[in-house]
């Protein structure tokens, strides 16, 4: 067992290090589900689905859709998915980014999502994401691109000119944190220098989707090697988990795994949770042996897991914590709750996942945030309000939360695809049987009280 995690977690990295963009990761995943015998599909085209076989569908290269179409009927058990996000909070790079200052040249970038900002300072830095060109014969084109080496860092104010640093130092996102890519004494166009290194001589970039990333690679650290350190865990952990779980799925069951963009920013995008991606995906993966009408039937009997690491507790800052509910790394998954719907869980979803964890003896932790304090949110409550499915929300406990460099434990991630493949393989759906006896007791008492009321 212990190999396995080894190997898992060894995986896991290089998955991490090779998915410096959503781009890279949806790349990256699709290599894998093509490698375990998965069939690409356009949404373009008409689809033939057959009954045992495995399908994916990407959109805009940033977001997914894999699934196994499974041998039992899908009125019957429903679909059993598992959602993640690909995306990061990064810096990007503006539209029009040149910035020629005291002999340096600075890319003006975005702050995308809900970075923390000290981190990115004094990290040797890179560049990757997507450019469009146009060619030598004036079509247009696109290509997924990396620099794979530093080429920019963000140098902190020395102390000196800040007593204060250490104090109350606040960052200003517009003047801050312009990194600096090289010393240059006259202008320079960035949109020349992507082409000179990526294109051909002819071709001219025309648009790009580009972002800054930490090019220190995961690793495993601790005495023990209990820990897992690396950029983006947050989300891409989730992303490798769910598809490294369906592709050990059997054809039994329907099985589907969604990992959407744009999460970190609200969701709302074609091709995000709030889009219309899923919801089209899965009312074509219905009509495979039921009729269109035959959707709600499918739906209630089906189950999302909205997977999103979770607030692990801090040594250094537990007070931010509940006291009751105080995650630890390597503690086992955790099911995240919030009475707003901050997160989608409620008691049968929860019941099912704890259930499904204790047959295969995996521990399982509870979050919920302080009362004084807010709560982020997922793509759960959004993907179970759009398709009306029974939703749960859980993640792998971890540290640094949006910094460039995040923390988890070793154990979890395996134990969390054993948890998942678990979901996709076994037969169960969501509609749980009522206490039928008791509840026939409640409605008589109910009607006594009424008429001695009467």
């Amino acid at each position: 067992m212990l190999r396995d995690r080894e190997k898992f977690n060894a995986d896991l990295t290089r998955f991490l290090d090779a998915s410096p963009t959503p781009f890279h990761a949806v790349l990256e995943m699709t290599k894998t589900l093509l490698g375990a015998g998965f069939t690409e599909l356009k949404e373009s085209d008409s689809w033939s689905l057959s009954v045992g076989e495995k399908y994916f569908v990407t959109r805009n290269g940033s977001s997914i859709i894999a699934f196994v179409v499974g041998k039992e009927d899908i009125v019957d058990m429903g679909i059993k998915m598992v959602g993640a996000h690909t995306d990061s909070p990064c810096l990007m790079v503006k539209p029009q980014p040149e910035v020629n200052k005291q002999g340096y040249f600075q890319l003006g970038v975005e702050v995308y999502g809900g970075a923390l900002l000290n981190p990115w300072f004094d990290r040797d830095l890179s560049i990757a994401g997507r450019l469009v060109y146009r060619d030598k014969k004036q079509n247009l084109k696109q290509k997924i691109v990396d620099f794979e080496r530093a080429v920019a860092t963000i140098p902190s104010l020395a102390i000196h000119l800040d007593r204060e640093a250490n104090k109350d130092r606040s960052i200003n996102a517009q003047t801050d944190i312009t990194p600096i890519l090289m010393q240059c004494a006259g202008s320079t166009s960035f949109r020349n220098l992507l082409a000179e290194h990526f294109l051909g001589k002819e071709d001219k970039v025309i648009d790009y989707e580009l972002c800054l990333y930490d090019t220190q690679p995961a690793a495993i650290v601790g005495l023990n090697d209990e820990f897992i350190t690396s950029a983006r865990l947050d989300n891409l952990l989730s992303c490798f988990v769910a598809t490294q779980s369906i592709v050990n799925t059997n054809s039994e069951q329907t099985s589907l795994m969604v990992c959407n963009d744009h999460e970190e920013v609200g969701s709302v995008s074609a091709i995000g949770a709030d889009g219309p991606f899923l919801e089209s995906i899965v009312a074509r993966l219905c009509t495979v042996n039921t009729s269109s009408e035959m959707i709600s039937r499918v739906i209630t009997k089906s189950l999302m897991i909205s997977c999103d690491n979770a607030h692990a507790t801090h040594p250094n800052f537990a007070n931010k914590h509940d006291g009751g509910h105080m995650p630890a790394l390597n503690g086992g998954p955790v099911v995240k709750v919030n009475v707003k719907q901050r997160y989608a869980t409620n008691s049968i979803t929860s019941s099912l996942f704890k259930q499904l964890c204790s047959d295969i003896d995996v521990p399982v932790q509870h979050f919920v945030s302080r009362n004084d304090l807010g709560c982020g949110s997922t793509i759960g409550p959004i993907t179970s309000g759009r398709l009306g499915v029974p939703t749960l929300d859980v993640g792998i406990p971890q540290l640094a939360m949006h910094s460039c460099r995040e923390m988890t434990g070793t154990e979890d991630p395996r134990r969390l695809s054993n948890v998942f493949i678990e979901v996709f393989n076994r037969p169960y759906n969501t509609l749980l049987e009522v206490e039928k006896q008791r509840l026939s007791g409640m409605l008589e008492s109910l009607l006594g009280r009424q008429l001695i009321n009467a």
